[in-house]
């Protein structure tokens, strides 16, 4: 299971963040794409901050009380964000994850280029996968 690398699990297209857009309409891309959080990045593409659907919460609340525009993503991005790259482990990553920890991990090159995001979701289905397969082939030779 230690071969289980996060490069073959993450989604490469995640939603992201420019750091001047405004925070409703980091709201809407946020409903729209169902997912939890996504990564800031700056105009090369590298890494520079995370935003989650709580961070977006209290602001929108804030927004729609005085039904105006409050704020922009680099007012409320977290800058020291947990990244994971491509080759690590998704055993790993794992244990990582039962701690209290992020539920979304931007994964980024050597370089600090975004190369997509990997979730929670993603590394139970990669564990599920490894496991499923290896289950099967024990029953079988067994």
């Amino acid at each position: 299971m230690q071969s289980l690398q996060v490069k073959d699990y993450l989604n490469t297209h995640p939603v992201t963040f420019t750091p001047n857009m405004a925070i409703e309409e980091a709201s809407e891309l946020i409903t729209k794409t169902h997912e939890l959080g996504g990564p800031v990045v700056d105009t090369n593409g590298n890494l520079i901050g995370f935003l989650s659907e709580s961070d977006i919460l209290g602001k929108m609340l804030e927004t729609g009380y005085y039904n105006e525009h409050v704020s922009s993503v680099d007012q409320l991005m977290r800058k020291d964000v947990l990244v994971m790259k491509p080759y690590d482990s998704i055993v790993e990553l794992a244990q990582t994850m039962m701690q209290a920890k992020p539920k979304v991990y931007p994964v980024t090159d050597d370089d600090g280029n975004l190369l997509g995001t990997i979730c929670r979701n993603d590394v139970l289905a990669a564990l599920d996968s490894h496991i499923r397969a290896s289950f099967h082939v024990t029953t079988k030779t067994g």
